[in-house]
């Protein structure tokens, strides 16, 4: 089975979820003109990234009629959104929803939420808590949204749940110019990291990064898609809109994990039993704590790890 995949590599407005869904409707044509049967937008692109208090004003219920209207639009073409979505319980999560058919067929909450330099998501939305692959009529896929992938499970996790391409929606913005190089340190990076693991999972990776500039911030866009040998099917211009195309045939996966069969020998159980053990590892505060109620003499004697050469005796 083959199928074309398109990435919209745009530049969404901060806030204004008319202008992007009117930009989202311009490239869901756009992909039907290209004969695309998949289009994955970017992270946040319904909503623009920096939201920070705007959070709410944008978030968007799955009954809402705007999702309803997205959900129509995918009649033409399935196509993965980035977007709020507010919970019944008003909770609101960075999330990215698939729409196929005319239907919702799934909708990933952002799992690892980037709070460090210029990022600030863990004040603004909540966590998601699962990681599933789903069942599309292109085959079994996993979304993992921007610094998911930076974490080295999520990627294993879809991988043992069956997915044959991975869709990674991006808000990744430039950071560190190196003089003679084509593309930022974070470009680099995450060109490293997606090859690394088309090739070592075999399965397609889909990369969706947005352009554009955002309170003082600049995205380098590279969308790109690979293949499950981590050759590169199709790649986008850096630092500017772009909308790219790729043939994705599933032979190529197949191919690819007949050669290294490595779904066939993984030890899931191994696995299980691994993390359970580390789980229960006692972490450095409890083993500090575990000291408390004990008294260092100074004198010689019996001893402490981390004490050496000093009596213990227990306080009265």
């Amino acid at each position: 089975m083959s199928f074309k995949v398109a990435i919209a590599q745009i530049n969404p407005r901060l806030g204004d979820l008319k202008a992007n869904f009117s930009l989202y409707e311009e490239k869901i044509h756009q992909a039907g003109k290209e004969k695309a049967d998949l289009l994955l937008f970017p992270e946040l692109s319904l909503t623009g990234y920096f939201l920070r208090d705007m959070v709410p004003n944008v978030a968007l219920k799955l009954a809402s009629r705007e999702i309803a209207a997205l959900a129509k639009l995918s009649r033409e073409v399935s196509f993965v959104a980035g977007l709020v979505e507010e919970s019944s319980d008003y909770r609101f999560y960075n999330a990215a929803v698939y729409f196929e058919a005319g239907e919702i067929r799934h909708v990933h909450r952002k799992v690892y939420l980037p709070t460090y330099g210029m990022f600030d998501e863990q004040r603004y939305f909540a966590r998601g808590d699962r990681i599933r692959a789903f069942d599309s009529k292109f085959g079994r896929m996993a979304i993992l949204i921007c610094e998911d992938l930076w974490h080295p499970s999520t990627a294993y996790l879809a991988f043992l749940d069956g997915a044959l391409a991975i869709l990674c929606p991006s808000a990744s913005p430039l950071r560190g110019l190196t003089e003679g190089q084509s593309q930022d340190d974070n470009a680099r990076y995450w060109e490293l990291l997606n090859r690394v693991y088309a090739e070592t999972f075999g399965l397609f990776v889909v990369y969706g990064n947005r352009t554009g500039f955002e309170d003082g911030v600049g995205f380098w866009g590279g969308s790109e898609i690979l293949d499950p040998f981590g050759q590169r099917i199709a790649k986008g211009g850096y630092y500017g809109e772009d909308f790219v195309v790729g043939e994705m045939a599933l032979e190529t996966a197949r191919r690819k994990r007949t050669a290294a069969p490595l779904l066939r020998d993984e030890d899931l159980d191994l696995t299980i039993n691994e993390l359970m053990r580390i789980r229960e590892r006692p972490s450095e505060l409890k083993r500090v704590e575990g000291l408390k109620g004990l008294r260092v003499t100074g004198k010689k004697g019996s001893k402490v790890k981390g004490f050496k050469g000093s009596r213990v005796r227990k306080k009265r």
